[in-house]
């Protein structure tokens, strides 16, 4: 293959990284473990951080010249390291995968060799979707999420082609591949200094998106357990004023119905029904008769927007249970929580 500085890139893994010195070397050796890496670029997003991640960033671009770059900037939050990581992509298809995952190294060679392919066709996939492993620290057992029951695999296909989510099924960012172009034709533009912005770059730029392959490998590794991890319980009940934000980021990213494709239109509504639960769930969780009113205001909110997608959202099964009214109400999405934490495990 061509020297990888002059080489066209085919992939663009984009690291937001902040205080990961440790995490760095797995993280990019997971993604150099492909075959041939000529055409992957890897822009590290030193996102102002205070241990040596930058200098050791800048150690791997040294090491592998043309294929690894060193992206410093102030801190502005992870969706200010995307931000940044997608503005520079040089690839023809970007992923975001944080300093602290990895990639497969069986499953990597897969997925370049399907982005390869796309390259000399005629109308390239918008979006390629892959399972991705839960990999909490001190569990034997990896959970692996993966899609086969509601997108046909190894075909390109269109929103109308996928079938019905499950009650708690989305497409999250550790499973998506996005083609630059269609994030930039989007406006993608992420919030900084906030958590939970994965939220919104698996949405705002689906109406966006025509083609879809689905490739049913195991392809991220998402690192749970992590101290002061932002997916944690107590973290995330204190930081729910930034799922608010996101909430209202997506409300005002839903299209109407009859403006797209229906498939489309009904996995958003299910995604937003989903986001606006989880956002409920942990303002419950807090016990604060503050956020209880927040709540109220999220809800009402999405009906604000748009009267047939407040309705349609809250039609939701997920919507419904978390509407239950009153302190009973509030009881059982608390203990619904609790016994839903204990078998999935995954927090």
């Amino acid at each position: 293959m061509a020297n990888a500085a002059t080489t066209a890139k085919t992939l663009t893994f984009v690291i937001p990284a902040y205080n990961m010195e440790s995490y760095l070397d797995r993280c990019v050796n997971s993604v150099l473990s492909a075959k041939h890496t000529a055409d992957i670029e890897v822009l590290i997003v030193d996102d102002g951080s205070k241990d040596g991640t930058l200098e050791y960033a800048q150690k791997l671009e040294r090491n592998n010249p043309g294929i690894v770059r060193a992206i410093h900037q102030e801190n502005k939050g992870h969706g200010g390291a995307v931000n940044t990581g997608l503005a520079a992509a040089r690839g023809m298809y970007v992923k975001v995968v944080d300093a602290d995952d990895w990639v497969d190294p069986q499953a990597i060679n897969t997925v370049m060799d399907t982005l390869r392919a796309q390259r000399e066709a005629a109308e390239p996939i918008d979006m390629l979707v892959t399972n991705y492993v839960y990999d909490k620290v001190a569990k034997r057992h990896k959970h692996t999420v993966n899609f086969r029951r509601v997108i046909p695999a190894g075909r390109v296909l269109g929103w109308d082609d996928l079938g019905h989510f499950g009650l708690a099924q989305y497409i999250i960012m550790h499973a998506l591949t996005f083609r630059t172009q269609v994030v930039r034709d989007s406006g993608l533009k992420l919030p900084e200094h906030t958590f939970y912005v994965d939220f919104y770059y698996s949405y705002q730029p689906f109406p966006w998106v025509r083609r879809i392959q689905y490739l049913d490998v195991p392809f991220y590794h998402y690192f749970i357990g992590r101290e002061g991890q932002s997916v944690q319980t107590d973290v995330m009940i204190r930081r729910v004023d930034q799922l608010r934000l996101v909430n209202r980021l997506m409300t005002e990213a839903t299209p109407e119905r009859g403006t797209v494709p229906k498939g489309l239109y009904r996995y958003m509504i299910h995604f937003l029904a989903i986001e606006s639960s989880v956002t409920s769930v942990f303002l419950i969780l807090s016990r604060d008769k503050a956020n209880y009113a927040k709540k109220r205001e999220l809800w009402d909110a999405i009906d604000a927007y748009s009267p047939a997608i407040g309705h349609d959202v809250r039609g939701k099964l997920m919507s419904r249970a978390i509407n239950l009214p009153g302190s009973a109400g509030r009881w059982l999405v608390r203990n619904g929580y609790t016994v839903a934490e204990k078998v999935v495990g995954f927090n």
